[in-house]
Formats: C-alpha cells, structure tokens, sequence
C-alpha cells in the first residue's frame, strides 16, 4: 500500500523494464521488430535473459502491453545523443517588425530595406507594416506596392510567408528568410538588437 508520504511523488516516465513489469503475459516483440506473439511474461524474461538483452515495455495501454527485447541501455544513451543533435540543430524562430510609410522618402527606403536584409540573414522572419495615415487610408495599393517591391528587392534572402493583408490602418505581410539562409551571431551592440521582437519606425 502506498504511503501517505509518497503520494506526492513525481510519476516516473521511464519505462518499466524486466522484473518491474507485474502482468500475466504480453505482446512480445523481438530485438529487430519482429513479432514473436503474446507469451507469458515468464518466458519473455527467459528470452530476454537468455539473449542478454532487457525486456522493456513500449505500449503499457495495450491490452496486453506490449514488450520489445533490446539493450536498454544503448537505447536510453542513443535516444539522448538524437535529442542533443535536435536541439543543437533547432534554430530559435525570432520574429523582427519593420514599420514603413506608403509614401517613404527613397533614402529611408533603403535604410529600412538594409533593415530588413539583415535580420532576413540572421535567420530571423521579419513582419512588414505599412502605416496609413488620414487620406492615405484611401489608397491601399500604395502600401500594397511598396510590400511587392520590398519582397522582390530580398527576394535572394526571404520569400513571402504570409501576404500583404489589411488589419486596420495597416497593411501587414511576413517574410521568412530562405531555409539555406545559414544564421549568423548577432551582435547585441544595439538596443534594436537586443529584444526578440523588434519595431524599427520611420
């Protein structure tokens, strides 16, 4: 009966291997993923035994669970290894703002353009907007414009993952660098730099 004092106790996640697994009999499975059949659970630990491998179980919900053969240690030392590789390979997804006017100036142009090039490069996505102002509100192709001339003018470091749409006085489009755009440090020698998300204003 389980004590008071565990009843707090954190649920393993591990799975139950050899003689902790407490049923009649299983599915086994054998060490290449063949199907060996529902066996007593005394003769699983006998094959186990006998092969030097580990009797573990993979499907606890099955009806009955279902039970691989297989070094349990190398399988817990690979799965680590491929999780490592995971998550060094996984590149953290920022999301960089840059707010333009539909009728910039061509010098601020460019500039927001550079902008847009270097987080484009630092592998970060880059969410466009246009901010209309008064009468501009009427001419929603003069932002919808300069959104198509921005994504042609990048268009070797990002494409358009999410196209120009209307959202109130602005007019909002996504560009998300190329999956061969290989991501460069950035240098935190800036406040603009420094925050995940970042609106840079005309």
């Amino acid at each position: 009966m389980t004590s008071p004092s565990n009843r707090g106790a954190p649920v393993s996640t591990e799975p139950r291997i050899n003689d902790r697994i407490r049923v009649p009999e299983v599915r086994l499975v054998g060490p290449n993923g063949e199907q060996v059949g529902i066996v007593r659970i005394e003769d699983a630990l006998r094959l186990a035994q006998e092969s030097d491998l580990d009797l573990v179980e993979v499907a606890a919900q099955a009806r009955p669970p279902v039970c691989k053969l297989m070094d349990y240690g190398k399988f817990k030392y690979e799965s680590a290894q491929k999780a490592r590789e995971s998550r060094r390979n996984q590149q953290l997804t920022v999301i960089k703002e840059q707010k333009l006017r539909p009728k910039i100036d061509p010098h601020d142009y460019l500039t927001k353009k550079g902008h847009v090039a270097r987080f484009l490069s630092h592998g970060n996505k880059v969410k466009v907007t246009i901010m209309f102002r008064g009468r501009e509100q009427s001419r929603p192709e003069l932002g919808y414009r300069l959104l198509q001339k921005l994504a042609e003018d990048v268009a070797e470091l990002g494409f358009v993952e999410s196209n120009p749409k209307q959202d109130g006085r602005n007019m909002i489009m996504v560009l998300a660098p190329h999956k061969t755009t290989k991501t460069r440090p950035i240098k935190h020698d800036s406040a603009e730099d420094e925050a995940p998300a970042e609106s840079v204003e005309e």
